[in-house]
C-alpha cells in the first residue's frame, strides 16, 4: 500500500511523546551526574548516552510514521522468532551481561540491548497480525487461546530466568488484554487466570527474595535498613517535594541514598525537584498519550491496524503504570523503567518506536463521519473491538 503524501501527523502524539522525551534527557543528567563522576570520572556519562538514544529513536519514530503500518504484518512471525531466539541466548553462560542480579542485556562489541524489550514490541505485532487473520475463530479454545498461552508460557519462562518477573508480567497482560478485546471467552481467560495463580505463588515462595519484596510492600518499615531501603527513600523523595519541589538539580535523595535512581526510581527524583506539580503534569502527559493512542485505534481502518494500535498504546500504558505503582509504594518493589524518562536505550527506542506506528496508523484514520463510506478499511466502522464481539468490528 502507497503512503499518500497529504497524510499529516497527528501532532497530540507527536508533542506529548517528545515533552517526555526532553524531560527524561534532562531529569537523567539530574538524577545521575553524582553516580556518573564517581564511576565513570565523568558526570555527563548518563547523560551523552541518553541524548544519543533520543536523537536516534526519535529518527527511527519518524522513519516508522512514514512506513505503511500494512507492512508488519510480514516481519510478524520473523520478529517474534528473533525476540526469542535471543531471550534463549540470555540463558547461556557467557553471553548475558548481569547488572543488579539479573541478566537481561545482551553486550555486542560497542552497545548492549535488552531482548525482553524487543520482545514486548514483537509480542503486540505478533498479536495484531495472528488475531487479525483468525477474526470469527476467537471464540475456539483450540484457534482463539491455547496458541497464544503456549507462546505466552514460553516468553514468560525464559525471561524468569533472567530473572525478569516484570517483563513476564507485561507479556501476561498484554496477551490477555488483546485477547480479551478480540472476543476471546471469558471462560477461557478466568479459568486461565484461577490456574496460574497456584503458579505465581509458588514462584513468589521459592525465590527469597521475590517473598522479601512481597512482605516489605505490606510494610516497608519492618525492615528499613535493608529491604525496606529503597521504597523508603522514595517515599522520602515525595514527601520532601511537597507542592512544587526543592527545585531541578536539588534533590538529595539521588545523592547515594536512593538505588537505581536513574532508571527504575526517577520518578521519585521528579518527586522531590520538581514537587506535586512535576508529578501530576508528568502523569497528565502520559495520560494523554494514552488516551491519544486509544484515539488512533479508534479510528483505525482496519482490524489489524485496531490491534496494533490497541497493543502499541498498551504496551506504553502498562509499563507506565508498573513503574509509578512501584516507585509510589502502590504494587512490590519491581525494577521497570518508566517509557521515555528512563534511562536506557532499548527502552526509549522501542517506545518511541510505538509512537512511530501509532503515528502512522492515525494518519491514515477513518475520518469522522466517513466510516460508513467505502474505503480502505471497507464499510467496517472502526472502533475498540470488544468483549463477545468474536473478534469483529
Amino acid at each position: 500500500m502507497s503512503i499518500r503524501s497529504e497524510r499529516r501527523f497527528d501532532p497530540l502524539l507527536i508533542i506529548p511523546a517528545m515533552i517526555l522525551v526532553g524531560l527524561g534527557i534532562v531529569m537523567v543528567y539530574s538524577a545521575s551526574f553524582a553516580i556518573a563522576g564517581e564511576r565513570y570520572r565523568d558526570s555527563y556519562f548518563f547523560l551523552k548516552k541518553q541524548a544519543m538514544a533520543a536523537a536516534l529513536g526519535i529518527a527511527v519514530m519518524f522513519c516508522l510514521a512514514k512506513l505503511d503500518y500494512h507492512r508488519w504484518q510480514i516481519l510478524a512471525i520473523p520478529l517474534l522468532t528473533l525476540s526469542g531466539v535471543l531471550l534463549g541466548i540470555l540463558i547461556l553462560p557467557g553471553m548475558r551481561h548481569e547488572v543488579g542480579g539479573s541478566a537481561r542485556w545482551l553486550r555486542l562489541s560497542f552497545f548492549s540491548f535488552q531482548p525482553g524489550e524487543l520482545a514486548k514490541f514483537a509480542l503486540v505485532i505478533y498479536l495484531a497480525h495472528s488475531l487479525t487473520k483468525k477474526e470469527g475463530k476467537m471464540k475456539s479454545f483450540k484457534a482463539g487461546f491455547l496458541p497464544y498461552i503456549l507462546i505466552l508460557g514460553v516468553f514468560f519462562a525464559l525471561v524468569l530466568k533472567q530473572p525478569d518477573f516484570g517483563t513476564g508480567i507485561v507479556f501476561v497482560a498484554l496477551v490477555f488484554l488483546l485477547l480479551f478485546a478480540a472476543g476471546t471467552r471469558l471462560l477461557f481467560l478466568g479459568s486461565a487466570v484461577v490456574a496460574v495463580l497456584p503458579v505465581l505463588f509458588f514462584l513468589v515462595t521459592r525465590a527469597h527474595y521475590r517473598l522479601e519484596r512481597l512482605l516489605i510492600y505490606l510494610n516497608p518499615w519492618s525492615d528499613p535498613g535493608h529491604a525496606g531501603f529503597q521504597i523508603i527513600q522514595s517515599f522520602l523523595a515525595f514527601g520532601a517535594g511537597k507542592l512544587l519541589g526543592v527545585g531541578l538539580g536539588d534533590g538529595r535523595q539521588k545523592l547515594f541514598f536512593l538505588p537505581e535512581v536513574h532508571t527504575d526510581f526517577i520518578f521519585s527524583v521528579i518527586g522531590e525537584e520538581l514537587g506535586l506539580v512535576g508529578v501530576t503534569l508528568v502523569m497528565g502527559l502520559f495520560v494523554f498519550l494514552i488516551l491519544r493512542g486509544f484515539w488512533a485505534c479508534y479510528r483505525a481502518p482496519d482490524l489489524f491496524g485496531n490491534y496494533l494500535a490497541l497493543g502499541m498504546t498498551l504496551l506504553i500504558g502498562l509499563q507506565t503504570l508498573l513503574n509509578m505503582g512501584v516507585v509510589m509504594g502502590l504494587l512490590p518493589t519491581k525494577g521497570s523503567t518508566l517509557p521515555f524518562i528512563s534511562h536506557g536505550g532499548t527502552s526509549l527506542m522501542v517506545n518511541l518506536m510505538a509512537v512511530g506506528i501509532l503515528l502512522n496508523i492515525s494518519s491514515q484514520g477513518v475520518k469522522l463521519g466517513d466510516e460508513n463510506h467505502h474505503g480502505r478499511g471497507g464499510n467496517r466502522r472502526a472502533s475498540l473491538p470488544g468483549p463477545g464481539s468474536g473478534g469483529s468490528l
